[in-house]
């Protein structure tokens, strides 16, 4: 018994010094700029995104959201091959939330799983502050984490192995990680069609895509380069020239996460086209029409969604404060089309 008592005094010392010692680094981390807290996923989603919902061509549910649809296949019946067999599946339409994103001028900062710090060495340093890109402006430099966030499949919404995201909620990618996401010349491995953009004609065409997206809800996909009004999709680095607004700036700067790890071959996508809703593939050059975005940090949004390139200026005032500190947190949806076998 008292060997048992002893032991039970013993844990309950290491767990207050633990508990002591994660508030100190809790505090001592809020006093360098992190901040965040957990997404409820219930609470904090926009379930009405996921619609428009289809089966082949025809819409069996709006949901009110404002948002256009991207194109279903013309048939409801699919034939999908399994080996050297085949299934036939239902053709199904829906918008999925699928990734979250964390955007942090603070390395290491985890803003969707609470604000908790990983220990990243020097890994990601140095970089915070304004960018040095001269004449572009005074700017600033954020990181980007992709979280894996399988919604649809956690809570049995839609189950099929057909149209499964496939596992759990993971760290997909941090950018403190990526030489390419801090320097301008490096990331030309992966986009070096951004020379070809980086002209007045060019990022004028953008307000189109800008125009379409924030009033029709609809991003023009052909003008792979423009993110809207949120500026040039180009380069893939964490910089942000003549940042007017925080906010916008994390906006942009999931997007353009987004579209890198399409470029690298990390999302695949899926097609709204008859026999090609069996599988996925991969995109070098992001749809944008197929994508949406939410608000979940620090200030969620669960009434609304936007289309990628839509303006923040009808909604943005709301979840903006005087003293953020430039932590912000984003639900990715992306259209799904899929054969429900």
């Amino acid at each position: 018994m008292n060997r048992f008592i002893r032991a039970a005094g013993a844990v309950m010392a290491f767990c207050f010094m633990l508990m002591f010692s994660m508030q100190s680094q809790a505090a001592s981390v809020d006093k360098a700029g992190a901040e965040g807290r957990w997404v409820n996923p219930i609470t904090d989603t926009c379930w009405r995104c996921i619609f428009p919902l289809s089966i082949g061509s025809i819409q069996v549910g709006k949901g009110g959201n404002g948002l256009s649809d991207t194109n279903n296949p013309s048939s409801p019946i699919q034939l999908c091959p399994v080996g050297i067999l085949y299934r036939i599946g239902l053709a199904i339409g829906y918008w999925e939330p699928f990734a979250v994103t964390d955007v942090t001028r603070v390395p290491g900062n985890m803003v969707n799983m609470g604000g908790i710090q990983i220990n990243l060495g020097k890994v990601g340093m140095g970089k915070g502050g304004q960018s040095d890109q001269g004449a572009e402006g005074a700017g600033a430099f954020y990181h980007v984490h992709w979280y894996k966030y399988p919604l649809i499949e956690w809570l049995n919404i839609i189950m099929s192995a057909g149209c499964l995201q496939g596992g759990d909620m993971d760290i997909a990618y941090m950018s403190e990680v990526d030489p390419m996401w801090s320097d301008s010349t490096l990331s030309l491995l992966i986009n070096p069609e951004a020379a070809l953009f980086g002209n007045l004609i060019a990022q004028s065409a953008c307000a189109l895509d800008a125009v379409s997206s924030s009033v029709a809800g609809y991003p023009l996909a052909p003008l792979f380069w423009c993110a809207g009004a949120q500026g040039s999709m180009y380069p893939f680095t964490g910089f942000v020239s003549n940042e007017f607004s925080p906010l916008e700036a994390s906006v942009l700067l999931s997007e353009r996460m987004d579209a890198k790890l399409h470029r690298e071959g990390i999302v695949w996508d899926s097609i709204g086209v008859n026999t090609s809703v069996c599988y996925e593939y991969p995109s070098p050059i992001i749809p944008k029409d197929r994508y949406r975005y939410q608000m979940v940090n620090m200030i969620p949004d669960a009434h609304q969604c936007h289309a990628f390139g839509s303006t923040t200026q009808l909604w943005g005032s709301y979840h903006n404060l005087p003293t953020s500190k430039k932590n912000f947190g984003y639900l990715i949806w992306r259209k799904r089309n899929c054969a429900y076998l």
